[in-house]
């Protein structure tokens, strides 16, 4: 529908290139991103306290790292690449600022999400009992809350609900054999539901900014909300929860 939309636009004729990559050294950067990300999740070096923080030293190792390869990255690139590919930092800047703001203001909702059945939010914790109970909860939450700890919080609320009295150790390996639909739910919900807003993943956002520094018209928050979400994805989540939860 919008592609017939579209005006039909004939390419202007250009002096043909061959195809090329520049920049091929920062595939060893790439590298080295996923080497520090493999290294945090694969080693344990103990955990550092700062200011009552706990956080594992890998972790703190792997971003350092990680802001390392990327000044590395930024200083071996020529300018002149960057200009030719039109990169420029306003999108970056503006989703930094953004989740920056939505972190600070959402810790008392992700607070409220670990109390779990004792917190605020126990009635609806207490009614989550079928398969797609799981789904549309978790999904609706993921949609404008961090996925990780609603995935938590009810991957939580699973075990709690089937193997109350045992360990994480005994329960995990139960829930994943003898409920294993529960688990799905509660998965498939905290990774589609990401789609549902700009800021249900951070790439979102990131993309809606570039499309718009490109020239594209980008709908609202609440404009792609109505638009798309409800028209597009939430009828598409309804037939995905009749079929298999």
């Amino acid at each position: 529908y919008h592609y017939r939309k579209e005006d039909v636009s004939v390419p202007k004729e250009e002096a043909k290139e061959p195809f090329k990559i520049e920049g091929t050294y920062n595939f060893l950067f790439l590298g080295g991103v996923v080497g520090a990300v493999l290294m945090s999740g694969m080693v344990d070096m103990g955990e550092i306290n700062i200011l009552g923080i706990h956080r594992a030293i890998q972790d703190w190792l792997r971003d350092g790292i990680l802001v390392l390869l990327g000044i590395a990255s930024l200083i071996a690139t020529p300018i002149k690449l960057r200009e030719d590919n039109e990169f420029t930092w306003f999108p970056i800047i503006e989703v930094a600022s953004l989740f920056i703001g939505i972190f600070v203001t959402m810790i008392p909702c992700l607070l409220i999400l670990k109390a779990g059945a004792h917190g605020d939010l126990a009635f609806l914790i207490n009614m989550v009992e079928k398969p797609y109970h799981y789904f549309w909860i978790t999904g609706a939450l993921s949609s404008f809350l961090d996925n990780a700890p609603t995935y938590l919080t009810f991957f939580n609320t699973a075990l709690g609900s089937f193997y109350s009295g045992l360990t994480e150790a005994q329960a995990v390996p139960l829930l994943m054999t003898e409920n294993a639909i529960y688990l799905k739910a509660i998965s498939t919900g905290a990774v589609f539901f990401g789609a549902c807003s700009y800021i249900g993943n951070a790439p979102n956002f990131m993309v809606r900014s570039i499309a718009e520094e490109s020239g594209t018209p980008m709908p609202s928050f609440f404009g792609y909300i109505l638009k798309y979400s409800m028209i597009f994805l939430i009828p598409t989540f309804a037939i995905v929860s009749l079929i298999f939860f």
